[in-house]
């Protein structure tokens, strides 16, 4: 399994598809993959979710990394791995549940909140966290941990990113980003998801 760093170029972020129907996946992936994203992310609470990333994992092969959100047990990351998935997201820090997506080879990213979660999750062998729900995680909370943190940890904050909120969340130590309801919304066409997909795009970039 690649290092998840790897997966970060040009784009540092996770589309997080929920809702997203399979009979959408592969021309809203084309349009996320053309804008540059190289993380497509199906939560497990979307309409028949396996089948989307079957879908998606065939489709893209090698060049996009697929996977599951709102991963919580053992037999989900299974579940994920045969149908092709390669990283799973949960919402929450569980750390059996951290070992065991490591055991099966699959890159995993645990959800947290506090010190304690994250270092919990750490020691169990995550890699990267989660910050979730980034509505209650202000650039200066993701400042503190950033500090306290191992410095090789990823950090992607998560819920209620919009493209002007990447830069104070960048300069506070972030790695990148989960991207849900302002880049993906159930019913969104692919041309729609294109445009939003672009304008992080372009946001990002102008820190360059």
């Amino acid at each position: 399994m690649s290092d998840l760093r790897s997966w970060l170029m040009p784009l540092p972020f996770f589309a997080v598809l929920r809702g997203l129907p399979p009979g959408d996946a592969i021309a809203v992936g084309e349009a996320l993959v053309e804008a540059g994203f190289r993380i497509l992310e199906v939560p497990l609470n979307s309409p028949d979710p396996l089948a989307s990333i079957r879908f998606l994992a065939g489709h893209f092969g090698e060049r996009v990394l697929v996977g599951a959100g709102t991963v919580t047990a053992s037999a989900d990351v299974d579940a994920v791995r045969a149908a092709g998935g390669r990283i799973v997201v949960m919402p929450h820090t569980d750390p059996e549940l951290v070992r065991h997506a490591v055991a099966a080879g699959m890159l995993v990213v645990p959800g947290a909140t506090t010190p304690s979660e994250c270092f919990a999750a750490l020691a169990a062998g995550a890699r990267a966290l989660k910050l979730f729900p980034a509505e209650i995680l202000s650039p200066e909370a993701v400042r503190a941990l950033r500090a306290v943190l191992p410095k090789d940890v990823l950090l992607f904050p998560v819920g209620g990113i919009a493209p002007d909120k990447l830069e104070a969340y960048r300069r506070a130590g972030a790695d990148g980003f989960g991207l849900g309801s302002h880049l993906y919304r159930p019913g969104a066409s692919a041309r729609e998801v294109g445009e939003r997909a672009r304008a992080f795009a372009a946001a990002w970039r102008a820190l360059a």
